[in-house]
């Protein structure tokens, strides 16, 4: 990724899971960085010892992209500092367990806000510089919950996510030729906090080994997917068998597999829920925003069945 050096990248959902492994590698090879979320004290503390470890620029700004002016205040805020950012990694995120009815929807727009309306809104800010410049690097964190049927629980999170991957696709169809590369990473279940956090960790402890990547794998085929100019970037062996399955399988009967093995990483109706953005995405989701607060928003992440 040398390509991006000295450029500068803005990532949000930068202080743990996905987020902070995307930071670690850009910084490693010498990309300084602009990293985003809500937990203050880690991200300081992660721009800190990147500067010290590889000597580039890390600039921490805490935002909470649920907030509807957030993402305008994080543009401004760049632009006041004079950053020009090359590469925008959109990697917050967060899972919202239970069923829909019995949710609120205060939580569930708030969820909209981070994992849709926010990627959109700051994609649709950064976009037109890069186009000027004739360089520009988009990564949109979705999931391989994306690219399959959905199953009960979550149940806003596989249509999120496959929003993005189609977001992606249309946005690189626009940009080619213009030095603008856009691609959507499509992580499996993702080692990190959000399972603690929306309370499945004992379920998906249950999960064979083989079906689980760390964050830096994902950070890694990441980042190898777009020094390749790949739109779409499914990580992992097993996540791209299932993904490929999906597409050839008849689709009532993917459904049919999908709702079954739903139980593996989701609480049935009724069974109480927390949640959280994070670090990262979960469920399917890993690296989210922040620690858990409020009507449950916790550590999300880029986890299970697809960020």
């Amino acid at each position: 990724m040398a390509i991006l050096s000295p450029r500068t990248a803005l990532i949000t959902g930068a202080s743990a899971g996905i987020g902070e492994a995307f930071a670690r590698r850009l910084a490693a090879s010498g990309c300084n960085l602009v990293l985003t979320a809500r937990r203050q004290e880690r991200l300081e503390a992660l721009a800190a010892e990147l500067r010290r470890a590889h000597g580039i620029e890390a600039t921490a700004l805490v935002a909470d992209l649920a907030e509807p002016g957030a993402p305008l205040r994080l543009f401004q805020r760049t632009e006041e500092l004079g950053l020009e950012i090359d590469m925008l990694v959109n990697n917050a995120g967060y899972g919202l367990p239970g069923h829909y009815v019995e949710t609120r929807w205060e939580d569930q727009a708030a969820f909209l806000q981070v994992l849709v309306t926010a990627v959109c809104e700051l994609t649709h800010r950064y976009l037109p510089a890069m186009e000027e410049r004739g360089f520009g690097r988009i990564i949109h964190v979705s999931s391989l919950a994306g690219l399959v049927p959905g199953s009960a629980g979550h149940t806003l999170y596989s249509a999120a996510k496959a929003f993005l991957v189609k977001f992606a696709e249309s946005l690189a169809a626009e940009q080619a030729g213009s030095g603008v590369q856009v691609t959507a990473v499509c992580p499996g279940f993702t080692l990190s906090e959000f399972h603690d956090v929306t309370g499945t960790r004992d379920l998906v402890s249950r999960m064979p080994g083989y079906m689980w990547q760390n964050a830096d794998e994902v950070a890694a085929e990441g980042l190898a997917a777009v020094a390749e100019g790949r739109v779409l970037c499914v990580t992992g062996r097993v996540n791209r068998a299932i993904a490929a399955a999906a597409k050839v399988t008849p689709a009532r009967l993917a459904v049919r597999v999908s709702q079954a093995r739903s139980k593996d990483f989701r609480r049935p109706r009724g069974a109480g829920q927390g949640v959280g953005q994070g670090a990262g995405q979960g469920s399917g989701q890993s690296a989210g925003q922040g620690a858990g607060r409020g009507a449950g928003r916790g550590a999300g992440g880029a986890g299970a069945s697809g960020q």
